[in-house]
């Protein structure tokens, strides 16, 4: 069987990105994907070496921005999209990361998920 040369894999060039920023009391995770959801780029500051409630800061958050930035700069992203999602602290500085960096941030949504009618209420109490 004849070896067959693997494709090498081209670089991307994408104008405008969507920000997936995903923060929790515990951790900040950032994905970068393209308008139609395929994903660029992600990053967390777990995988930054921050341990324990240390990642939870908006520090690290914006550690997890500075790198992705250098990433993208090569990509040729201009023009932002975010969607932020939880009750962490590091929603704000990943944005002004960002925003310091000089994209231009078009939108900022919030997709946090919240109930309806939320879960099924304990029993009563007997006494």
């Amino acid at each position: 069987m004849a070896y067959k040369k693997k494709a090498r894999k081209q670089k991307r060039h994408v104008d405008s990105a969507v920000v997936h920023v995903r923060s929790t009391f515990n951790n900040t995770l950032v994905t970068i994907t393209t308008p139609e959801g395929d994903v660029l780029l992600s990053g967390s500051s777990g995988r930054l070496g921050f341990k324990g409630s240390r990642k939870g800061t908006p520090f690290a958050a914006s550690q997890v921005a500075t790198t992705l930035v250098k990433d993208m700069k090569g990509m040729g992203i201009r023009n932002l999209e975010f969607n932020l999602q939880g009750p962490g602290s590091g929603r704000d500085s990943i944005v002004r990361s960002f925003q310091a960096a000089g994209f231009a941030i078009n939108l900022l949504r919030d997709v946090t998920p919240l109930p309806h009618n939320g879960c099924r209420a304990p029993k009563k109490r007997r006494v």
